[in-house]
């Protein structure tokens, strides 16, 4: 294996795998992190290949992809995720193993699919492994969290995206944890161009999210059936995959509420261009959040926000600092703290200037150096002099 990451007199890098439990061709937080901390890397010239799950192979633009299975969708943690249950691919992973010889793979979401799960247990490079969520699958609640314990024994390093990330999973598998956050191209949001439909005389009220019931939409929606009163030109658009739930239908039909767009999933330059042209950024989510990736992509576009007062937000948001923060399940505060924003020009351009400062730290470079520095370390511990990794028990491997 080239180890020379560890000599200061060569530029020569590793070569890295990035394992995701994920449908790589469906939009979603960890996806994203995935690609981005792939595009990070190999901007620094190291050879890195994004392994996962995938459902539409055409719409992958990334020559160094290796697609492993069809994924099938799950419920977890109030959301649904799409992940490989396959039993038939321990001898592909083997193979793809051996042809690659990667010095590091790092596993996003290690056991939440048989793909993650598979290449762990046969892999024989230094395992790195990130966590993203918090509440996570059934199987946590059931207590069988123990099933995973000789796979976690494999991960040389660990990482949670957030201390609420790591309160979660050390409470089913103790350990240290190095807590990096996720990232986000702050550049790329900061120049995004609003969008000219909808730069009119109306107040633009944004929401960016899959639409889960514990994204808390129908909070949202009974806040702007309230603020419309006083607001008759605020506009509400809604950006994200799926289809309202029924207390949703119910709210916007009760209210007949006007002036809502659903637009449904985008791309990310659209995505960014909807942080841009919106004048508030609301995210009403109940809880199950580790981190809240859409808080910094607003902050990042220079969107004043309102959020909720839950875990993983709150490690982001400092109420009337960055942002506004709101008890969850509450839609009179949602419309105190949008009330303010639109009547208190001072307080709004403050926050944005906060937002602005404080996001640098989310910059994908930043976290990228401090993944590099999780990847040196474990190699430095982990790598006997003949260039081996120190061997460790192998669990079962899930095949037929």
């Amino acid at each position: 294996m080239n180890r020379q990451i560890l000599s200061s007199k060569t530029k020569a890098p590793i070569k890295i795998g990035i394992v995701s439990a994920y449908d790589h061709s469906a939009h979603g937080g960890v996806r994203d992190h995935v690609q981005n901390l792939a595009t990070e890397l190999r901007s620094r010239d190291y050879t890195v290949k994004i392994i996962a799950p995938c459902s539409k192979n055409d719409l992958i633009d990334d020559l160094d992809f290796i697609p492993f299975d069809r994924p099938i969708i799950i419920p977890s943690g109030g959301n649904w995720a799409r992940v490989s249950v396959s039993l038939w691919n321990r001898r592909r992973i083997q193979a793809m193993l051996a042809n690659e010889n990667f010095d590091v793979l790092h596993f996003h979401e290690p056991f939440a699919g048989s793909l993650t799960v598979n290449t762990l247990a046969l892999s024989n490079s230094v395992n790195i492994g990130t966590f993203h969520t918090y509440g996570g699958h059934k199987v946590y609640r059931m207590g069988l969290s123990w099933v995973g314990n000789p796979y976690f024994k494999r991960l040389h390093g660990k990482i949670a995206v957030s201390e609420p990330a790591r309160q979660f999973i050390s409470q089913h598998y103790p350990g240290e944890y190095d807590i990096i956050p996720n990232g986000v191209n702050v550049e790329f949001y900061s120049r995004a161009l609003p969008l000219e439909k909808y730069k009119d005389d109306h107040i633009n009220l944004l929401w960016v999210g899959a639409l889960a019931k514990r994204k808390g939409l129908k909070y949202l929606l009974e806040a702007y059936g309230t603020l419309k009163w006083d607001y008759p030109k605020l506009r509400l658009i809604v950006v994200g995959s799926g289809e309202p739930d029924g207390d949703c239908y119910r709210i916007m039909s009760e209210r007949n509420l006007k002036d809502i767009t659903f637009v449904g999933s985008v791309s990310d330059e659209i995505k960014a261009s909807f942080y841009k042209t919106a004048d508030i950024y609301c995210s009403p989510a109940t809880g199950n959040e580790s981190f809240g990736i859409v808080l910094i992509e607003a902050m990042a576009a220079g969107t004043p926000l309102v959020a909720t007062n839950i875990e993983g937000y709150s490690s982001v948001i400092t109420n009337e600092r960055n942002g506004l923060l709101v008890p969850p399940k509450n839609s009179y505060e949602i419309v105190k703290s949008i009330s303010r924003l639109i009547e208190d020009k001072k307080l709004t351009k403050k926050l944005i200037a906060s937002g602005n400062k404080d996001v640098e730290q989310y910059n994908w470079a930043k976290v990228t150096d401090k993944v590099l520095k999780v990847y040196k370390k474990q190699l430095k511990l982990n790598v006997t002099k003949s260039g081996k990794v120190k061997s460790t028990d192998r669990p079962i491997v899930w095949s037929i």
